[in-house]
């Protein structure tokens, strides 16, 4: 029998509280491409998350010992975990941090449909299915100024890329909702932020020459991905899908888009096209309706 639950008023202000913070992801991986390529930036990211992580289950006292039943599916959810880091940060590198922000967020209408299939008493209704159709409509919109623009950049590309990253990252938040029903959290961030790093440094390695800069903004910006957002902001994000129902807990995180469009035009000078905010506007208000 499921423990999840609906929201409560607390939960709820936590979940804002963290879809702030997440909204700004998008941007501190833009900002610091002049610094470092990608897969570089994702595995110093990861490093840093994993030592937060360490020094959590240390405090908690949590066991990290694997055990024989939980090799295939800790491998399997890290597998798709470095897939999902590395076309989302391809993604961001091709498109624009507005663009990525408001694509990303597009995970919350995969949640919701697979959660209606792999976790119990989280069921799909006619209102979510609006929601969706008018989530895709915004996506549509999106996709037309990367188009508009493609003779010029990779934007559409980019776009792509965070659609396919969103996409994975809904599978691997609900397939993670199951498994931290018998792992624990702990273990399942540490491993899958280690065999990131793994992963990440070798890809690095292998497929990118450019040159990085140690330099304060790139620790800034890796400070923020890897302490606030691969180390607090999994852990607290998991902690929320072990005791509440997936699609309720994105429900508050529709603030993503709006606040993701309005940094990366402050922080980064990325002037937002009507087109950009009428198709944020449509994933935000379409996905509401998807989580009622």
């Amino acid at each position: 029998m499921s423990t999840r639950r609906a929201l409560d008023l607390r939960a709820g202000a936590f979940t804002l509280f963290l879809a702030t913070l997440w909204s700004g992801n998008s941007i501190a991986i833009k900002a610091a491409l002049v610094f470092a390529p990608p897969l570089r930036q994702a595995w110093m990211r990861f490093l840093l998350g994993s030592f937060v992580i360490l020094l959590w289950a240390l405090r908690t006292k949590c066991n990290l010992r694997i055990g024989k039943k939980e090799w295939l599916p800790l491998i399997s959810c890290s597998l798709f975990f470095s897939i999902q880091i590395i076309t989302m940060y391809l993604g961001v590198h091709f498109t624009t941090a507005g663009h990525a922000t408001v694509l990303l967020m597009t995970a919350s209408i995969w949640i919701v449909i697979l959660s209606h299939f792999f976790i119990p008493g989280d069921y799909f209704s006619p209102t979510r299915f609006v929601g969706i159709l008018v989530v895709y409509l915004g996506i549509a919109i999106i996709y037309a100024e990367g188009l508009e623009y493609k003779q010029s950049s990779h934007m559409l590309t980019g776009d792509i890329l965070t659609i396919v990253s969103a996409f994975l990252l809904g599978a691997r938040q609900v397939y993670s909702a199951k498994l931290v029903t018998t792992i624990h959290p702990e273990k399942i961030l540490l491993f899958q932020g280690l065999f990131g790093c793994v992963v990440f440094s070798i890809s690095s390695g292998l497929f990118e020459d450019a040159q990085w800069m140690w330099t304060w903004g790139l620790m800034t910006s890796l400070a923020y991905q890897g302490l606030v957002i691969a180390g607090f902001g999994f852990l607290a994000s998991l902690y929320l899908f072990k005791h509440f129902y997936p699609s309720r807990i994105t429900a508050v995180s529709m603030t993503q888009p709006v606040i993701g469009i309005l940094l990366a035009w402050i922080i980064l000078g990325e002037t937002p096209s009507g087109l950009l905010w009428s198709g944020g506007i449509l994933v935000t208000f379409g996905a509401l309706l998807a989580q009622k």
